[in-house]
């Protein structure tokens, strides 16, 4: 099985799963405590059914919408996602590149493998960064102040991880970073060469954009999940987050938003978008999917704000029912971190031509010229679920 062989996401999985030493793919595949959320992210999408109208000219159908002040070829961009580096050697510079070739949007997380001075120096596509808020409050204005010098166009801030997760598949398969050599993982890592001397060979694994301000972005000798114990502040607030909407002074997005209360808030203090997300099934395991929540935050808030479903997008179809009911588009990351631990950059250049030939196809089997054509009379909850 290569990349030519990969039609969707699922087959993009299977690659990864091959290629990768099993700790690295389970990091990206895993959720929190029984994984119940993560296995709904997906799941909920098809509690709906599409209705297409026919007879409309389909001859010419425009994908492109707006978000974060940037025009994107398509509604679905690359949601942040920590340690590219750790899935392929190309890392976030390879992610990057391959969302600007595809005309949409890279977002890159404060837990990258890649300065944020590098990815501004390459691509002049459309960039976000995301924020965590550490104990060091210097760090929060650094990171900001770098962006605004790099020229990245939207901050987003995650607010649902002030502790980590129990994501008990890392605790089984040792994952950490450097990877913690048990029996089994020494086995998957020495029956996957090629990754291990990328991994022993190429640059220095580091968080890039920590390493001259904490000990631990150079060091990285505890787990991500001690990583994020030990360094996030548990007492960040509503005023934290003010904070860094007032000092970026551009569109800004919370990520991790879930309820109708925290999305008027958001728009309280000034947040031009919210990304309703559960950080993919990592985080609280047992809570409400992203889609689950998407109708009745858009009663709330929409038109408003910015909303981007963010969470279990595996298919086009799953993008059109999120913007039927009123999405402003859509993000994605398992989606597209197997592309990249299956092939690197041509990787995710794949996948997201088949997401957006999905997308295309499907609107078109929709009767929509445009994703503004996408409303609420074109899905229909089924009952009885």
């Amino acid at each position: 099985m290569n990349l030519k062989d990969c039609y969707n996401v699922e087959d993009f999985r299977k690659l990864a799963k091959r290629k990768l030493p099993a700790p690295i793919f389970h990091y990206i595949d895993g959720g929190s405590d029984d994984e119940s959320t993560l296995k709904r992210n997906t799941d909920s999408f098809n509690k709906c059914d599409l209705v297409p109208n026919v007879l409309t000219d389909v001859s010419n159908v425009d994908l492109s919408t707006n978000v974060f002040g940037q025009k994107i070829d398509f509604p679905l961009f690359l949601s942040p996602c920590s340690m590219h580096r750790l899935y392929h050697h190309e890392g976030e510079l390879g992610s990057a590149k391959a969302a600007e070739k595809l005309g949409t949007i890279f977002s890159m997380s404060t837990m990258a493998t890649t300065s944020i001075e590098e990815v501004g120096n390459l691509t002049n596509g459309p960039k976000l960064f995301q924020l965590y808020i550490h104990k060091d409050k210097g760090l929060t204005d650094n990171l900001i102040e770098r962006c605004q010098k790099a020229k990245f166009n939207a901050l987003c801030l995650t607010v649902d991880t002030v502790v980590a997760g129990n994501r008990e598949r890392d605790h089984r398969t040792g994952f950490s970073t450097p990877p913690k050599l048990t029996l089994g993982s020494l086995l998957s890592f020495a029956f996957h060469p090629k990754w291990s001397l990328n991994y022993l060979l190429r640059k220095k694994f580091e968080l890039s954009n920590l390493i001259h301000m904490t000990q631990k972005g150079s060091s990285i000798e505890k787990s991500v999940m001690g990583y994020i114990n030990e360094q996030f502040d548990p007492s960040m607030n509503w005023k934290d987050a003010e904070y860094c909407v007032k000092k970026w002074k551009g569109p800004f997005a919370l990520k991790g938003v879930m309820s109708i209360e925290d999305a008027k808030r958001a728009i309280d203090i000034g947040a031009s978008a919210i990304m309703i997300s559960n950080h993919g099934g990592r985080q609280l395991d047992g809570s409400r999917s992203p889609f689950d929540q998407l109708a009745e935050i858009v009663d709330a808030v929409g038109g408003k704000i910015e909303i981007i479903l963010d969470g279990g997008v595996r298919r086009g179809t799953h993008v059109l029912k999120a913007l039927a009911i009123g999405a402003t588009a859509c993000s994605f990351g398992k989606g597209y971190l197997y592309a990249l631990g299956a092939g690197g950059q041509k990787g995710i250049e794949i996948v997201l031509e088949k997401m957006k030939s999905e997308i295309k196809r499907d609107m078109i089997l929709m009767g929509c010229k445009s994703v503004k054509d996408l409303n609420k009379s074109k899905i229909k909850f089924r009952k009885n679920l």
